[in-house]
């Protein structure tokens, strides 16, 4: 049997072996119009596109990012934010020569630890360390005079702050969220798209050794530049803004402190400041992100007496009082079962309007609302621009809280006519009350004067009448008003040769979350001058200020050397001789 089959498969071997061949030939004749299959027909737009990219030269061409510059009453800038270089240095241990000394050198100029160095240095065949990165160019450049071998840079361009901290609320910073950074907060981040500009963009094709084609369409689009920003900002003011706050922050012992220097026609911002501030190009060694904050625009507070020149225009306007309308004071007022007192308790008889205001008796302005109709009078406060943003080209910006008023309950109507139980923000009471030094016309706030775009086209910023909100004979009587506030109670705020208008407040803070209020208080005041055509106002804040109880003990001094500086500055002439 088994030589039977051995002859058969003899007989059949050739035939066979052709058979196999020929299956072989055909599975891969198959196989190869399955991969053409799928190359051509099933995979080819992925295979296109791969084969695209590797022949494809293409880059991004980055803008440079816009500069923010303060001006001079002289119309001279000054970089406040712009551009500049610094290094990332690395080391190349498998390069140098003598690691110990390279090591102390190294540390020795760049302030970072010794033996952290030689520890990085010291690996074998080791082709790159990190050794710090942010080196200056002065540094860059000392660190090559010493030509160590093994010894690299790699430049970087890095957002420069030349003024240091000087308005840092006000500009900002760019951080580090990206390859190209992200504005945040002030004006970094309210104008960053203006200041980021719009990418390049350059295509082509490459060879095999990656250099383009000359004789293939090249396409290249060039980047614009950011846009240049010009502040309202003066550097001269901000500088003194700066250096009385600082003073009576820390004269006091302040938790914080901010100042607005603002003029009434035309709602320019001549400085701006809070404090603490920070070093915008140190802003990543900053803890508490707070600081940050630009509370001039975005704190809300009750704001006390200030608020009482606001009432008091509204009384005038709307025919309640006059200024020399006189009611009983008691030093109380009972309403709704609560008990309103003066600031000292004590009652002081007949009293006019303008006597409310030189001492700023709660139970005046108290009187004054009684006689306003609820809807007449929120109406009013609504039109000073309170429980609304000012629409300042800052971001952050609170719209204070006003909704007390809503509830038509005499009791809030009482006690926001001197400024509590109703909150509002730096910017808005400095805008109000200069709506009075202006004749009765609130104007729009801003910090930028003009912007210069990289094709050469200009934006400036007009003066914006928002309302008026009262009557120019009331805003004059307001105005005298405060300024027999000035005359007759302030001493210290008197400037030989002008008439300075002004009043304080002595808030107490709430007991957030709980009924009533703290022992801790935010002292006031808010100026304008010369008080007939006034060309500033001024408010300044301070938070929490301790061992002393009124803000006409805190803040007159630093509220007279700021108008002083701004009157002199400016070359206002004096009132009278």
């Amino acid at each position: 049997m088994v030589a039977f089959f051995q002859r058969l498969f003899k007989k059949k071997d050739e035939n066979f072996r052709v058979t196999v061949i020929f299956l072989f030939v055909v599975f891969l004749f198959v196989a190869v119009l399955m991969k053409f299959f799928l190359l051509q027909i099933l995979y080819y737009e992925k295979f296109a596109k791969k084969a695209d990219s590797q022949r494809q030269l293409s880059s991004s061409v980055e803008p440079e990012r816009g500069k923010i510059f303060l001006v001079d009453r002289f119309n001279k800038s000054f970089e406040l934010a712009t551009n500049g270089k610094e290094y990332e240095v690395f080391a190349i241990p498998k390069e140098i020569e003598n690691k110990e000394e390279f090591a102390r050198l190294v540390s020795e100029l760049l302030e970072v630890d010794y033996d952290v160095i030689l520890k990085r240095i010291s690996k074998k065949d080791d082709p790159y360390e990190p050794v710090k990165s942010k080196v200056s160019e002065e540094d860059k450049l000392k660190l090559d005079a010493l030509n160590l071998k093994g010894l690299g840079f790699k430049e970087t361009v890095t957002r420069v702050y030349p003024q240091g901290s000087l308005a840092s609320h006000v500009s900002g910073f760019l951080s580090k969220k990206n390859d190209n950074g992200v504005g945040q907060y002030g004006i970094e981040e309210y104008f960053n798209k203006e200041l980021s500009g719009k990418p390049g963009f350059f295509s082509g094709e490459k060879d095999t050794f990656k250099f383009a084609l000359a004789s293939k369409e090249v396409k290249k689009y060039s980047a614009i530049n950011g846009s240049y920003v010009f502040l309202s900002l003066d550097p001269n003011v901000q500088f003194k803004i700066e250096d009385e706050l600082k003073a009576a922050v820390e004269k006091w012992e302040a938790e914080s402190g901010s100042v607005i220097v603002m003029d009434p026609k035309t709602g320019r911002i001549l400085g701006m400041a809070n404090y603490p501030n920070f070093d915008p190009n140190k802003y990543y060694e900053q803890k508490d992100i707070s600081v940050f904050q630009n509370k001039a625009v975005s704190s809300q507070y009750e704001p006390g007496s200030i608020f009482k020149p606001i009432t008091m225009a509204i009384g005038i306007d709307v025919g309640a009082v006059t200024p020399k309308t006189v009611y009983e004071d008691k030093g109380y007022v009972s309403l709704s079962g609560y008990t309103i007192r003066n600031y000292d308790g004590k009652a002081r008889g007949e009293k006019n309007m303008t006597e409310v205001l030189e001492e700023s008796l709660n139970t005046g302005t108290v009187f004054v609302v009684s006689k306003i109709d609820k809807d007449v009078y929120l109406d009013y406060v609504k039109n000073f621009g309170f429980g609304e943003k000012t629409n300042i080209d800052l971001p952050a910006e609170a719209k204070g809280n006003i909704k007390n008023l809503y509830s038509k309950r005499d009791i809030n109507f009482a006690t926001a006519s001197f400024g509590q139980g109703i909150a509002v923000t730096p910017i808005q009471i400095v805008s109000a009350i200069s709506a009075i030094a202006n004749g009765g016309v609130l104007m729009r706030p801003h910090v930028v004067d003009q912007i210069f775009h990289a094709d050469g086209s200009k934006e400036y910023t007009k003066p914006q009448k928002i309302r008026r909100v009262v009557s120019e004979d009331t805003a004059k009587k307001v105005q005298t008003m405060l300024v027999s506030v000035v005359e007759n109670g302030f001493d210290k705020a008197k400037i030989p040769g002008y008439f300075v208008a002004g009043k304080t407040g002595t808030a107490q803070i709430p007991n957030y979350g709980k009924k009533g209020y703290s022992e801790d208080t935010i002292h006031s005041f808010v100026g304008f001058a010369p008080a007939y055509d006034a060309k500033f106002t001024v408010l300044i804040k301070l938070e929490k200020p301790k061992g002393v109880r009124f803000a006409s003990q805190s803040l007159l001094d630093p509220f007279k050397n700021i108008m002083k500086f701004l009157l002199n500055y400016y070359e206002v002439p004096p009132d009278y001789q």
